[in-house]
């Protein structure tokens, strides 16, 4: 189903087209969320494909690793908080392959942790005409077969074998030669041609290739923009992205085991935690998982122009690091769009109110329901179920279902209807002023 915004009721493929503007005012001052999408340069793993990974989940087979270790950093600081990590190998790297005998074995993918493999041969204890191949990773019995020859091995998560030879007793067959490569810029195309068709939240590109950032903002704001679909991308320092779709992180934090992770690496646990986030939630003053410092630190009037230039920070107290204030890149602010616009917690309302709606009425309504007051007052009902929901759940204020829902047909269009909303998302308190009189 298309989408997007819309300046005037023209256009011609079926869909839902939403735009959100505040009403004039002076400058100054539900559905299930949860899933994060990156790129990353991995050791081990299927390339150039979507690899669907859960919090919790047992990340060996998958990645090749235990979820703890450093070669996963990046799954392990999106998945604190997120609920589904969509994760991309953009890297192929080389295989790590071992021969002894007439025995090949080839790692199942490219990257040096195919370098850790070793295959045991031994003669079986029952069936002196017998074999069991043991597979090591890391020292650790991984898979284990016993078979006559070559060709009445399998395939398994580690390793491919020739087709057909004799087998031989051997006490250890490492395999090497095992590389990860490198990742070029169609690598990272090719991702987003993948991702685009799924259903996400946020995006997290933890790299600092300045063309690479260029490259995924346009593409965010093509999703929010002309299919309605409303994404958010966090990057590294670039808030002269200016969209309310785009995070850009200043700095880094330093993990309870002393490591420092770079503004690129913090990308992961920050698209975790805004996919996670509700649409009644923000991430100002939230705590960064296992961080007990900002990596580095801002003086308080280096945070003061960071967060007028829409830059996302971390600030280090009580031996934890936190989220300064949770806002977006957009600043440049007008009457019909405001200061608001800028504040995640409010961009997550209307995400959702957009999401949400585009979803329900294209699976229930869209080519289904007349375009007649019967069919127009379904719509208004939904319209208003969908947005008490919000009000009570917090996230918005101040609705009035009489007047702030308006559902009616478009003149000359016997298959369009016009849907008005009125909507006053709730931010978080975030300044507390108080005046003490001292008597």
């Amino acid at each position: 189903m298309t989408g997007g915004n819309w300046t005037v009721t023209n256009k011609t493929r079926p869909g839902v087209y939403v735009n959100f503007k505040n009403a004039p005012q002076p400058l100054g001052a539900v559905g299930e969320r949860g899933v994060a999408t990156l790129p990353a340069i991995l050791p081990w793993g299927a390339s150039k494909q979507l690899i669907a990974i859960e919090a919790g989940e047992n990340t060996m087979d998958k990645l090749g690793y235990p979820v703890s270790a450093p070669e996963l950093l990046l799954v392990r600081e999106t998945l604190k908080r997120a609920k589904t990590l969509l994760l991309y190998r953009v890297n192929e790297g080389v295989k790590a392959t071992a021969t002894a005998g007439e025995l090949v074995a080839t790692a199942r993918y490219g990257g040096v942790r195919g370098n850790d493999i070793t295959i045991v041969v031994e003669t079986n204890v029952d069936n002196a005409a017998l074999f069991d191949v043991r597979t090591l990773v890391a020292g650790v019995e991984l898979d284990a077969q016993t078979v006559a020859d070559i060709a009445g091995l399998q395939d398994n998560a580690w390793v491919t074998w020739n087709a057909t030879g004799d087998l031989a007793v051997s006490a250890g067959i490492p395999l090497a030669g095992g590389s990860n490569g490198t990742a070029a810029a169609q690598d990272y195309s090719d991702y987003l041609d993948a991702v685009e068709t799924q259903q996400f939240q946020t995006m997290a590109l933890p790299s600092t290739d300045t063309d690479l950032k260029a490259v995924f903002v346009a593409f965010v704001n093509g999703l929010r923009n002309n299919e309605g679909r409303k994404a958010t991308l966090v990057l590294e320092n670039y808030p002269g992205a200016d969209s309310e779709g785009v995070i850009s992180v200043k700095n880094g934090v330093v993990l309870e085991n002393g490591a420092a992770l770079t503004a690129a690496q913090a990308t992961a646990w920050v698209a975790g935690a805004s996919a996670a986030a509700g649409v009644n939630e923000s991430l100002t003053y939230a705590s960064y998982d296992g961080a007990v410092d900002a990596s580095p630190r801002y003086t308080h009037t280096q945070t003061t122009t960071a967060l007028q230039n829409g830059e996302f920070l971390f600030t280090q107290d009580g031996g934890r690091a936190f989220v300064e204030q949770d806002i977006n890149t957009f600043t440049s602010f007008a009457p019909d769009k405001g200061r608001a616009f800028s504040k995640n917690r409010v961009i997550r309302a209307l995400d959702a109110i957009n999401n949400d709606l585009s979803g329900l009425f294209s699976n229930y309504y869209i080519g289904k329901i007349s375009n007649d007051a019967n069919g127009r007052e379904l719509f208004k009902n939904e319209c208003v179920n969908y947005l008490t929901n919000l009000v009570n759940l917090g996230a918005l204020q101040n609705f009035d279902p009489g007047a702030d829902v308006i559902v009616q047909p478009i003149e000359g269009q016997t298959d369009g209807v016009l849907v008005e909303l009125r909507v006053q998302p709730v931010d978080a308190v975030e300044k507390i002023y108080i005046s003490v009189e001292v008597v």
